[in-house]
């Protein structure tokens, strides 16, 4: 079974702010790094449960996401029947409880 692959939108800002970091310093890199993180995650749609449970999640009791480590980022994605949503990519020495956290604060609207 071949799984589609859907980017949301905070993981393509992600991806888009990486590659603009790395795009100062040289632009050949960049454009390798993005084709090769987009490669890495089209990878996915045959074998996307072989990769690991995000583990800071685990630990409280989240289990639908997992990762795929590309060198130093972690692409974070859930499984939902036959699609793959790529949520996250995240540079591996940032703390991912405190992303998500601040993801989480952005996310939340006041009730009026």
């Amino acid at each position: 079974m071949n799984y589609q692959i859907i980017w949301t939108k905070s993981a393509e800002f992600d991806l888009e702010t990486i590659i603009e970091y790395i795009k100062v310093e040289n632009i050949e890199k960049a454009k390798r790094i993005f084709f090769e993180i987009k490669n890495q995650c089209n990878n996915l749609s045959t074998f996307p449960k072989s990769k690991r449970i995000v583990p800071e999640l685990l630990q409280i009791g989240i289990s639908k996401y997992r990762e795929l480590i590309y060198k130093r980022w972690r692409i974070i994605y859930k499984i939902d029947k036959n699609t793959i949503f790529i949520v996250a990519v995240i540079d591996s020495s940032r703390n991912l409880e405190d992303i998500l956290f601040q993801r989480l604060l952005k996310d939340i609207k006041p009730i009026n």
